[in-house]
């Protein structure tokens, strides 16, 4: 097979070296990150699985207060936004180095072509899995703790409680489908930094897949890990100054409940897994890999 790369002889061999990765060495790139990431240790791991989900927090964290009392301004447009600022979460996940669930389902390649058994597959997801989850919902408390849901007149708890809300009353089935597509958008994220060699080019890969599926509503279970536990902590123990600013009360928010989390987290865990690693990893190994 003709090599992709320059000759010494070629008068643009300098810059090859700096030029994108092709799909097919981003595919081999991608099976061997997976089976890296299988074969860590436990606790490595889970530390990096709760980094990952603090970052992820941080991002929805922004999103919020970027968006808090923006009705006055078109629908699309204030999506939009919100969905570029929470970029950072992916960004900060990719560039910081850190494990996240939704991210780890391309290791679905490293399976595929038998770089690692599917006993270290699960192992690798359940535990980041877990990490994603401490990570998330402790940053929830951290920000409530802070007193951050009050910002601007409580319109930032007010939007948070809203967000969560709405997820709470998403059918089973529509959840999944959103879970599916929105993995497909992130896992695409993820694998487009394959192809970067730098870091500005992973951070300009990574902000228009996670924009979209944030501006389209679609469902990111990590994400999720940080909107209900901060929206339940405002529900449960907001003070009486909070719900004065917000213009309303707890009971405004009854279907907001630990049930309704886990709920609204099982489909589009499914749905995230089968998005990110059927529709996009299982397919580029098909394409690039299979043969190998």
């Amino acid at each position: 097979m003709p090599s992709d790369k320059a000759s010494p002889h070629d008068d643009h061999s300098s810059d090859r070296t700096i030029d994108a990765l092709l799909p097919p060495e981003m595919a081999i790139k991608a099976e061997d990150i997976g089976g890296a990431k299988a074969k860590r240790d436990g606790l490595a791991l889970l530390t990096l699985g709760i980094l990952a989900g603090a970052f992820i927090a941080f991002g929805a964290i922004f999103m919020i207060t970027t968006i808090a009392g923006a009705g006055a301004m078109p629908f699309g447009l204030v999506r939009l936004i919100g969905g570029t600022v929470f970029s950072l979460g992916l960004i900060l996940v990719v560039i910081g180095g850190a494990e996240l669930f939704t991210g780890n389902n391309l290791m679905v390649m490293a399976w595929a072509g038998h770089v690692i058994t599917l006993r270290q597959l699960l192992r690798a997801w359940l535990i980041v899995y877990i990490g994603n989850f401490i990570g998330a919902a402790g940053t929830a408390v951290l920000a409530f703790l802070s007193g951050w849901p009050g910002l601007g007149q409580a319109l930032v708890g007010k939007t948070a409680l809203a967000i969560a809300a709405g997820k709470a009353g998403i059918p089973f089935f529509e959840a999944l489908v959103l879970g599916v597509l929105c993995n497909v958008l992130v896992c695409l994220a993820v694998w487009l930094t394959y192809s970067a060699r730098s870091v500005v080019g992973k951070v300009v890969v990574i902000v228009p897949p996670v924009a979209a599926f944030v501006a389209a509503g679609f469902e990111h279970s990590i994400a999720n890990m940080f909107f209900f536990p901060v929206a339940l902590l405002i529900k449960w123990w907001a003070p009486a100054g909070f719900w004065q600013g917000a213009g309303g009360s707890a009971a405004d928010f009854d279907q907001l409940t630990v049930l309704s989390m886990i709920g609204n987290l099982a489909p589009v865990t499914i749905g995230n897994i089968v998005g990110g690693g059927l529709l996009v990893g299982a397919v580029y190994w098909f394409v690039y890999l299979r043969h190998r």
